[in-house]
C-alpha cells in the first residue's frame, strides 16, 4: 500500500472546521451509505465542512478541500485523472473499503478474459461501452494514499477515528497481523479444527489483515478476506495448514482469496516472475 506521510494537522490549513469531499469511482455506494448508519455520525461532522458527498448530492466537486474520501476502484482512465487532480489538491487522501484498498471485487476482472467479460453483460454494445476502461485497481496504484479503511463495508466507528486522525496529522500504525492472532484472543472455535464435512466454506482468517475485531467469526461466519491480506500473512504457510487440516480444498481457499484480493495477489505474481 503507498503510503505520504501527512506531517501538518489538516486543521491548520483553513478554517476551524476542514473541508472535506467523499466521491466514489468503481463501486456500489455501499460503504457511503455504511458511514450513514454510524450512530455518531453527527459528532463527526460537526468536526468538518463536508463540501461535497457524492452520495447525496449533484453538485459539481469543488476545486479547493482538505480531505478526500475516495470509495471504489480506479477502472477508467477519467478515474486516473480524478485522482491525480485529488491528491494534488487535498492535504489528506483516504481509501476507504476494499474497492478502494485492494480493488476489491471490480478487481475480479482482471482474473479473466476482459473482452469476453464485456460482451457477456453489454452484447454488441461492448465496444462503444466503457470508453477508456482499465484493467481494476485500488487508488493507492495510481497516487499515493495516507489513510486507508479496509472491510466491504467499511466500520463506521473506524471511518470516525481515521478521519479525526488526518484531520489531527496524525499517522496510525496500519494493522500487519492475520485475523487468527485476534480470534485466539477472542476464543473463537477455528474453523478448521472442526470435524471434517462440517463446513464448505474456508475461513480466509489465516492471511486476512485484522482489525475489524473478527465480527464475522464471532457471529459463525468464516472470514471472506475483505479487509485484504495481511503484511505478516503467509500465503503458502496458510494453503500447508489447510491441506493437513482436510477440511476444505485447498483450491477452494485460493479461489475465495480472489474475491477481494485479485489484484494483490497478481501484483505479487507478476513481483515474483521479475
Amino acid at each position: 500500500m503507498s503510503t505520504s506521510a501527512t506531517t501538518v494537522p489538516v486543521s491548520t490549513l483553513h478554517s476551524a472546521c476542514p473541508r472535506v469531499v467523499v466521491l466514489s469511482l468503481a463501486s456500489d455506494f455501499g460503504c457511503q451509505v455504511q458511514i450513514t448508519n454510524f450512530p455518531e455520525l453527527l459528532d463527526t461532522l460537526g468536526t468538518i465542512d463536508l463540501s461535497y458527498w457524492q452520495l447525496v448530492t449533484s453538485e459539481a466537486m469543488p476545486d479547493s478541500y482538505d480531505v478526500a474520501v475516495i470509495e471504489g476502484a480506479v477502472t477508467l482512465a477519467e478515474h486516473v485523472e480524478l485522482l491525480k487532480k485529488v491528491r494534488a489538491t487535498a492535504r489528506a487522501v483516504i481509501a476507504v473499503g476494499a474497492c478502494a484498498v485492494t480493488g476489491g471485487i471490480p478487481g475480479l476482472l482482471n482474473t479473466g478474459d476482459k473482452k469476453e467479460a464485456a460482451h457477456t453483460v453489454y452484447g454488441e454494445a461492448a465496444r462503444d461501452s466503457a470508453p477508456g476502461a482499465q484493467s481494476p485497481c485500488p487508488v493507492s496504484h495510481v497516487i499515493d494514499v495516507d489513510y486507508a479503511i479496509p472491510g466491504c463495508p467499511l466500520d463506521p466507528q473506524e471511518f470516525s477515528r481515521v478521519v479525526q486522525s488526518a484531520l489531527l496529522g496524525v499517522k496510525e500504525r496500519p494493522c500487519r497481523e492475520p485475523l487468527c492472532s485476534i480470534c485466539r484472543i477472542m476464543e473463537n472455535p477455528c474453523f478448521y479444527l472442526r470435524p471434517q464435512g462440517s463446513t464448505s466454506t474456508p475461513c480466509l482468517g489465516l492471511v486476512t489483515r485484522t482489525g475489524c475485531g473478527a465480527v464475522c467469526i464471532t457471529r459463525g461466519r468464516p472470514c471472506t478476506g475483505c479487509r485484504g491480506i495481511a503484511e505478516d500473512a503467509n500465503l503458502e504457510s496458510a494453503r500447508d495448514y489447510i491441506r493437513k487440516s482436510n477440511v476444505v480444498p485447498v483450491e477452494d481457499f485460493d479461489a475465495a482469496l480472489q474475491l477481494y484480493n485479485a489484484c494483490s495477489l497478481m501484483t505479487d505474481s507478476e513481483g515474483e516472475g521479475a
